[in-house]
This record gives C-alpha cells, structure tokens and sequence, in this order.
C-alpha cells in the first residue's frame, strides 16, 4: 500500500508492509513463550531489513500481526494514529475501535483460508 502524505513544505510517500503469520509455528515458540509480541516484533525487523532501500526515499512501516492478535509496536502505532486521524476527521469516536475490529476481521478470514488449504479435501462419502 503506497501513501502520499504532505507534512508541512515536505512530500512524502509512505509504504506499508502487512504480514499475518502463525505465532505457535515452531520457529516462534522460543521467542513466543518468553515474551509477548516477540515474534510480531522480528517479524517487523525482518521487514523493515529487507525494505532498508526504500527508506531513503519513503517512510516504512512494517505492520507484523501475530494470528493470536498481537501487532507489533511500530504497527500498533501507526494503526492508532490512523484511527485518531479517522475519527478528527468523522467526528465518530469509535473508529479506533472500528479499524482494529476490521483488521480482526481481516485476518479471522485469512486464518479460514489458510486452514482451509492446509486440510485434504474430503467428500461426504469419506465422512461415514
């Protein structure tokens, strides 16, 4: 998602990356188990290392959301200057909530799909 922003006599164009991702894999539950958002927050780093270049001429934001619902600091961040800027601009007090209650959505549905596709297929017949 590409943003074009203008703060004061500046233009800037902002990029930002979305990954969903299982923190119970087994690569994770060190980190997982000892710390909360860990993986979101390595997930971000290895973000944000990988679009190093860009960040000479866009500001980045890595958004890493954990499938249990953890989001990474920077990405929690932006997400709620996002929705306080929503909210200046709807007079609606509740789209914070509205916008983190989409994304929940969000990634719900793309947590169905990725299950989905990880399972055989069966027929009714398989099932008696």
């Amino acid at each position: 998602m590409h943003n074009i922003a203008a703060n004061g006599s500046h233009i800037y164009a902002r990029i930002i990356s979305f990954v969903n991702f299982a923190k119970l894999a087994q690569s994770y539950l060190p980190m997982t188990s000892q710390t909360t958002g860990a993986a979101a927050e390595a997930v971000a780093d290895r973000k944000t290392a990988k679009y190093a270049p860009l960040t000479q001429s866009y500001l980045f934001v890595p958004i890493a959301v954990e499938t249990m619902g953890d989001i990474n600091r920077v990405g929690k961040e932006f997400l709620s200057d996002l929705g306080r800027r929503i909210t200046q601009m709807t007079n609606e007090k509740r789209e914070g909530a509205f916008l983190f209650q989409h994304l929940s959505m969000v990634i719900q549905r793309y947590n169905t799909v990725a299950i989905q596709g990880t399972s055989a297929l069966t027929s009714p017949e398989d099932e008696l």
